[in-house]
């Protein structure tokens, strides 16, 4: 096996090449720049949305394997940028030109924001696809797009709908990290929905079942979530218990934005059924996160 893969310079990518590094399976990126934490990786410069040739690019990576992790992620702004239409055309290109390249799997991120969020408990085969976002309908977009091609290609194609990842280098803006800062003094504390149930997943094991996919062959949609509700009030509970903070500091405010859904959280049965399991509970993964995120 040898896989191509795509944003490795993001969050989650990071944490996919030193999985597959782990395991001795030979790596391609492919992006805009070289990943420094990969200094063993091949490297083919090219930046997706400049209409590439594609059909060039996977012929000289050499890929068995698709691991497609790249789309705009800037915090905020990508739920509503118009550069998710352009992910969807460059996705569907760049997967078309893998398969007529003779690759023989693929295997993509999507995201929990394809699901209708007002039925709480997400099932890959039940729980209506009703994006409220053009993020979310730029994804599921991608999706049926890339398995249509996929499969009039009959290569195997799976999609990996990621819930709540955190971790180590994750955006100081995001949830997680944001709420570290607060109780570490270093920002001013803020409200937090604190009833409100989450699906968090250290990026390690989600990476971990993006590898899950790509091994097995795999094909349809994952959900690559904990399966397990966490209460905001208790994720502030755990982290201020291991920075021996008050989490008073942050639960005596109103939250700082309008209440979202109650609950949130993905059903994962699909992937443990290829022999996946989370390495990290919650408060192992955010004890990880803050030991590697030292100050």
């Amino acid at each position: 096996m040898r896989v191509l893969v795509t944003g490795a310079s993001g969050f989650l990518g990071r944490y996919a090449l030193e999985a597959l590094h782990g395991l001795g399976i030979e790596t391609a990126v492919l992006g805009r720049k070289r990943p420094l934490h990969a200094p063993f990786t091949e490297f083919i410069e090219a930046d997706c949305l400049a209409s590439p040739d594609f059909a060039a690019l996977v012929r000289r990576a050499a890929g068995t394997h698709l691991l497609h992790l790249a789309w705009y992620a800037e915090h905020g702004r990508f739920w509503t940028s118009p550069q998710n239409l352009s992910w969807v055309e460059a996705t569907t290109r760049l997967v078309e030109a893998f398969c007529e390249a003779g690759g023989e799997g693929v295997v993509m991120a999507g995201t929990c924001a394809e699901y209708d969020w007002s039925h709480g408990y997400c099932r890959e085969d039940s729980t209506p696809l009703d994006p409220a976002t053009l993020y979310g309908t730029a994804k599921d977009a991608a999706r049926r797009l890339a398995m249509a091609v996929c499969a009039q290609q009959q290569v195997p194609c799976a999609w990996g709908r990621v819930f709540l990842p955190y971790g180590a280098g994750e955006d100081d803006r995001r949830l997680v990290p944001s709420l570290i800062a607060a109780l570490r003094g270093q920002r001013p504390p803020f409200g937090v929905d604190a009833t409100a149930f989450r699906d968090f997943l250290h990026a390690s094991d989600v990476a971990e079942a993006f590898i899950t996919l790509l091994r097995s062959g795999a094909e349809g949609a994952y959900n690559i979530s904990s399966a397990e509700p966490t209460r905001l009030g208790g994720l502030v509970e755990v982290l201020a218990g291991l920075l021996n903070a008050d989490p008073q500091a942050i639960l005596a405010l109103a939250p700082n934005q309008p209440k979202g859904v109650p609950l949130l959280v993905g059903d994962n049965r699909k992937l443990r059924e290829l022999g996946w399991r989370p390495s990290l509970s919650l408060v192992q993964g955010l004890g990880e996160t803050l030991q590697k995120d030292r100050p």
